[in-house]
């Protein structure tokens, strides 16, 4: 039985997708077993496959590419214990252009410290692109990271988000570590 799947692309990411001579679809095609088509024009992926797992996986490739990740970054949901999340800021602030660019400020932070800071505690990384805010990382973690960019999206400050999920990702550590 053949799957397949489509995802619009922004077109500024078709040519992320798409790689130097090919190679990260190539590489993407390769790993998973996939026959990936990119309409250029259209900025449309099509993704193929006889195998309904291997899709899912590279539609979220496919996916984290398109929203604004680094494909090497993009790659690691090749691992089974990673996974991908999108937040997308517009279900917190609708789509008045001063809310989204003040909540935009607040999950980058200064310099980009809020999202160095969240990625560095947590193991996970973040885009912020456009509207959303990606996170890749093993599931637990971005559950985490999930609820802290929401906390702070809300208007907390950056101070207690920053050591509530320093605690949460300190006691998900201790507890991988001896077992419970």
């Amino acid at each position: 039985m053949q799957f397949d799947y489509e995802i619009r692309l922004p077109k500024e990411r078709v040519a992320v997708l798409i790689g130097t001579k090919g190679e990260t679809k190539r590489l993407l095609m390769d790993k998973l077993d996939v026959k990936l088509s990119i309409d250029s024009k259209e900025a449309i992926a099509t993704l193929e496959s006889d195998d309904g797992l291997k899709l899912m996986i590279a539609r979220d490739v496919v996916k984290a590419i398109s929203r604004g990740f680094n494909p090497e970054i993009a790659l690691k949901l090749l691992h089974e214990d990673y996974f991908l999340d999108i937040i997308d800021i517009t279900d917190f602030v609708g789509d008045r252009k001063n809310k989204m660019d003040r909540v935009r400020a607040r999950v980058i932070g200064r310099e980009g410290k809020a999202r160095k800071q969240i990625a560095l505690v947590s193991d996970c990384d973040v885009v912020i692109y456009g509207k959303t805010v990606g996170i890749i990382g093993k599931h637990k973690y971005v559950a985490l990271v999930r609820r802290a960019i929401e906390t702070l999206i809300s208007g907390n400050k950056h101070s207690y988000v920053y050591k509530w999920l320093e605690e949460k990702c300190s006691n998900l550590r201790k507890e991988e570590k001896f077992g419970k």
